[in-house]
């Protein structure tokens, strides 16, 4: 089943349960209902939403994440399901004594898996990719060259200008780019619960603080997706201080984008779990094997000529 990225932008709003559905009510609107199994992601981005307690509870129990969004609409908070896989304690254990040399060759396949993606979006939007994929080709155990950063110097000026510079608290349109990376985060760490593996140790993000390393090292070939979408906004003129719900809805609708993935063909939200679930296959033979995406999203002219 595909799952559904809801979120909630406007209030007051109340949220409760019904029946196994989340029921979503607001002023002089009708009341909407989504059943909690449908939901992959659930984002509330309003201070004026209240909530019952089973909203969490039965979101969680149905395998959803829920995001939680401060005044500066950054995450303030994430709700995941505790117990997510079945055999759990035995992927941890695996997770825990993966050798360093297998954890390095999968941190070269995911540089190399995100120069590759840079590159396609860079020639899709401008035309030439700056030797990116080049650059990928280059990548060795473990990235000791940084190939990652080099290539970063090339894709942010020249896919938003030259002026851009890639930062959390930076100028628009790094506050989409944010948007689009947290809820991306957000779909990562729920398919990495639900394969059983622990989010906080990562392949290669080592950081105290940080609950969600595996999350950050994952999504890394698939933030691309969230650049080529905020780079159409930019190009038709979106130059807001602030995220309005047009420019959101057009984020969240690259999940329902349909990837070539592991020569198949899937939803980006279900190809977020068939790379969760590559990782579990590569450490359990030792053997870096992770199932990443392939190219652009296919457009229906694509489809068509399939």
């Amino acid at each position: 089943m595909i799952k559904r990225v809801i979120e909630i932008s406007s209030g007051p709003a109340r949220l409760s349960i019904a029946n196994r559905q989340l029921v979503i009510e607001r002023e002089d609107q009708p009341r909407a209902t989504v059943p909690c199994e449908d939901i992959g992601v659930l984002v509330v981005d309003n201070k004026a939403v209240n909530y019952t307690h089973s909203v969490f509870t039965s979101l969680v129990d149905a395998g959803a994440s829920v995001v939680l969004c401060g005044g500066d609409h950054h995450p303030a908070g994430l709700v995941m399901p505790l117990a997510g896989n079945t055999v759990q304690t035995e992927r941890h254990r695996e997770q825990i004594d993966a050798s360093q040399p297998l954890l390095k060759r999968l941190w070269q396949t995911i540089v190399t898996g995100k120069l590759r993606q840079q590159s396609v979006v860079l020639r899709d939007v401008t035309g030439s990719d700056e030797g990116l994929m080049e650059l990928a080709a280059r990548v060795r155990s473990g990235d000791p060259d940084n190939l990652e950063a080099q290539g970063a110097q090339r894709y942010w000026p020249k896919l938003l200008g030259k002026e851009f510079r890639r930062s959390r608290d930076g100028p628009p349109p790094n506050n989409l780019l944010n948007y689009g990376y947290m809820v991306l985060r957000a779909g990562m760490a729920r398919a990495i619960c639900a394969a059983g593996l622990i989010p906080t140790l990562g392949l290669h993000h080592r950081n105290r603080y940080n609950p969600f390393c595996l999350a950050d090292d994952l999504m890394e070939p698939y933030r691309p997706f969230v650049d080529l979408r905020v780079a159409g906004l930019v190009a038709e003129g979106f130059a807001a201080t602030d995220l309005d719900r047009s420019s959101k809805q057009r984020i969240l609708s690259m999940f329902s984008d349909t990837l070539e993935f592991d020569n198949e063909r899937s939803p980006l939200l279900l190809a977020l779990h068939g790379t969760a679930s590559s990782l579990v296959r590569s450490l359990q033979s030792g053997t870096p094997g992770l199932a990443l995406p392939c190219g652009l999203p296919l457009r229906d002219t694509d489809d068509e000529r399939s």
